[in-house]
């Protein structure tokens, strides 16, 4: 069951709202690149693999993106500097098709509950993201129970705690200091006595060169496990797509420490590096879930691949 039917064309808005940052760098960007030519060439082409990279899609997938175009302008013979937009934003969203399944976290049909564990270091958003996330399953009709198994700082519990009232959804908390694992434990078995559908847990906001820290994410899973042996059913790395390509180092941080099922990229509303959406989806081989626009609860979007790249080459 999809989250996300009620957004309608105020979705599309603060989409394109979102990303005007984005798009205003890439467009004066690619103007610069075909400044004075007339059709696609060697030298149009190299100035378009130095846009990519400093839009922040990472050498990679630019390289990717760069072959594509190659290709098409082999096939084509001639293709014009007027046709390259329409050319970057098809390619640039067949190639995100290959990751993204383009649906919500959702709730299958006897899973009860289901279990969502939230990763990613300090001040990317993650707390807010399971707030949003709350909200939205609140508002789909199904029940919800908030972790805070981010024991290490006072705040953190006070935050999603602030959440919880706010969205009206039950936290289970212990005190500061309490081993995490024990807190995601009497997460699981209060939701699950309780009947509940859904489970956030938070974690510590870890620093990702910090193998220590990361083993703390097995061991919460192993405990989540003694209560659902299936849990988590998601795992949810919240990225700042603001950093650029610091988010990416992230991403692939870790994914290297623990199983990373999807995305979500945070403050795109701020930032001209949008162009990360596109290198971490392509790099990661993960599915960005979903994007944050803005402060509103309804700001958390679904991530449409076509939409993206629609608002970010229109016109």
């Amino acid at each position: 069951m999809g989250l996300f039917g009620f957004f309608s064309k105020k979705k599309k808005e603060t989409l394109d709202k979102g990303l005007e940052k984005t798009k205003t760098s890439v467009f004066d960007k690619l103007a610069r690149a075909v400044a004075g030519k007339s059709k696609v060439d060697d030298d149009v082409l190299d100035n378009l693999e130095e846009v990519l990279i400093s839009s922040d899609v990472g050498v990679e997938t630019t390289l990717k993106i760069i072959k594509r175009i190659e290709e098409r302008v082999a096939r084509d013979k001639y293709v014009s500097t007027g046709e390259l937009n329409r050319i970057l934003r098809d390619e640039i969203a067949a190639l995100l098709e290959e990751h993204e399944d383009g649906s919500a976290l959702s709730v299958p049909d006897g899973t009860s509950p289901y279990v969502i564990l939230v990763v990613g270091v300090n001040g990317v958003g993650k707390t807010t993201t399971i707030g949003k996330l709350a909200w939205q399953f609140k508002q789909a009709g199904k029940k919800v129970y908030l972790g805070a198994a981010d024991t290490f700082r006072a705040a953190a519990v006070e935050q999603i705690s602030i959440w919880g009232e706010r969205v009206g959804v039950p936290v289970v908390k212990q005190q500061m200091g309490s081993d995490p694992a024990s807190v995601a434990f009497d997460t699981l078995q209060s939701a699950k006595a309780n009947g509940a559908d859904v489970v956030l847990i938070d974690t510590a906001g870890r620093l990702h060169n910090k193998v220590g820290l990361m083993n703390e994410l097995k061991k919460i899973k192993d405990v989540m496990k003694k209560v659902l042996p299936t849990a988590p059913d998601e795992v949810l790395l919240v990225l700042d797509g603001s950093t650029g390509q610091n988010a990416f180092e992230q991403a692939r941080q870790f994914a290297a420490v623990t199983q990373i099922t999807s995305l979500a990229i945070t403050k795109l509303d701020g930032t001209a590096k949008g162009g990360v959406v596109i290198g971490i989806s392509d790099q990661l081989k993960v599915p960005v879930k979903y994007i944050g626009l803005g402060e509103g609860m309804e700001d958390l979007q679904l991530f449409d691949r076509r939409e993206f790249v629609d608002s970010l080459f229109k016109s």
